[in-house]
């Protein structure tokens, strides 16, 4: 199989569509297109069905794309192995997290580590679902519950903790909660579809107030956007105790009960293990971790 016939399809099924893969590549998408033609041709089947939201792979091409994936997963380990400096401190560094941990808590402290690593390049991609650590989409990842990707070193960095939350405007206007029984007069927004649910039953709160009598006034598939709900006066939340640190004008509302309890992990590859820019992001997070007074 030509190798430059993989790539060239690999980045197509990545992007679904010709003509944002020529982009990326720096090719004219008739050339694109020859090229996913010719491997068709020499492996006597169809990778693509064309669709008028874009590309989508056939079973056979899903198959391809899979094993491409690991093929230059693969490759790119090796080229770090074979060309990385491991005892110096820079280069690019490309971290993902989700988009509450990593506009809330994890920006704000980049620049610390920006000053005592001048010589590193940081890239960061808040992205609520998972990017690919073996195909390098990034080189770590921190996660709010346990990676679905095994096959990679995952350390734990802290447990988290949710609880009910309200505006002060809003507590000011609907009473604050004395008890469970309470939250039945209250409004609730609650975590909705289109992205992976941070904690394994994000509705707790809402049964709590009673499920079958209590419906949502808003959903959310995002705990920032959960977050800026709840800021806005629109009514309860269960939010992670992390996302509310030195955010004016919310309270927790009754403090005694806490949600269902989750872990975040620190991720990488394990060729990364002993590369001293990903070494030294690594001690600098687990180091402000242990800051945490929540």
């Amino acid at each position: 199989m030509d190798w430059d016939k993989l790539k060239i399809f690999h980045a197509v099924a990545e992007a679904s569509s010709f003509t944002k893969a020529a982009t990326i590549l720096n090719l004219s998408q008739s050339a694109i297109s020859r090229q996913i033609q010719s491997l068709e041709n020499d492996l006597k089947i169809k990778l693509f069905e064309r669709h008028a939201r874009g590309l989508v792979l056939t079973e056979n091409g899903k198959y391809l794309f899979k094993t491409a994936n690991e093929v230059i997963g693969k490759l790119r380990d090796v080229e770090s192995t074979l060309t990385e400096d491991k005892d110096q401190v820079s280069g690019k560094l490309t971290v993902t997290t989700v988009v509450s941990f990593g506009t809330t808590w994890l920006t704000p402290r980049v620049k610390e580590f920006m000053d005592l690593h001048p010589n590193i390049e940081i890239e960061l991609i808040f992205d609520d679902k998972e990017l690919d650590l073996s195909t390098r989409q990034a080189d770590i990842g921190i996660w709010m519950r346990r990676p679905k990707q095994l096959n990679h070193i995952q350390k734990k960095l802290i447990n988290l903790n949710y609880h009910i939350y309200g505006s002060n405007k809003y507590l000011e206007k609907n009473g604050h909660p004395k008890n469970v029984k309470d939250l039945k007069k209250h409004k609730f927004i609650t975590y909705g579809r289109g992205a992976p649910s941070p904690v394994f039953n994000p509705d707790w709160a809402l049964k709590l107030a009673d499920e079958k009598k209590t419906k949502p006034v808003m959903r959310v598939n995002s705990v920032y956007g959960l977050l800026l709900a709840v800021q806005s006066g629109v009514g309860l939340a269960a939010l992670p105790d992390y996302i509310t640190v030195n955010v004016p004008n919310i309270s927790k509302v009754l403090p005694s009960i806490e949600g269902p309890h989750t872990e975040a992990y620190f991720v990488y590859p394990e060729s990364l293990k002993n590369v001293a820019r990903v070494v030294a992001f690594r001690n600098f997070i687990f180091s402000k971790v242990s800051e945490w007074t929540f």
